[in-house]
């Protein structure tokens, strides 16, 4: 699992029909002290998360899970919201 930031949506004019229904976000990606590691990625958001809000991203195999019963070509997927108390 991996820990992101949400910068921004992507719009698709057209995706495949097993992704019908989900957002597709950008997220930018943290080490666990909350700097930006330069790298970001598309995912199917499962957990309604906007931008700026912290996530879980889940790859491979779990991420295509975390879309199930739906089916699609998915490698990223958010999984969770995250507060992060100090």
């Amino acid at each position: 699992m991996l820990i992101g930031k949400v910068t921004g949506n992507i719009w698709a004019t057209r995706k495949q029909d097993g992704l019908s229904g989900f957002k597709l976000m950008i997220v930018e990606l943290i080490n666990p002290c909350e700097q930006e590691t330069g790298r970001s990625l598309v995912a199917v958001d499962t957990v309604d998360a906007g931008i700026g809000d912290l996530v879980l991203v889940a790859r491979g195999g779990a991420a295509r899970k975390a879309i199930h019963p739906c089916e699609g070509p998915v490698d990223a997927a958010t999984v969770g919201n995250m507060e992060v108390s100090q």
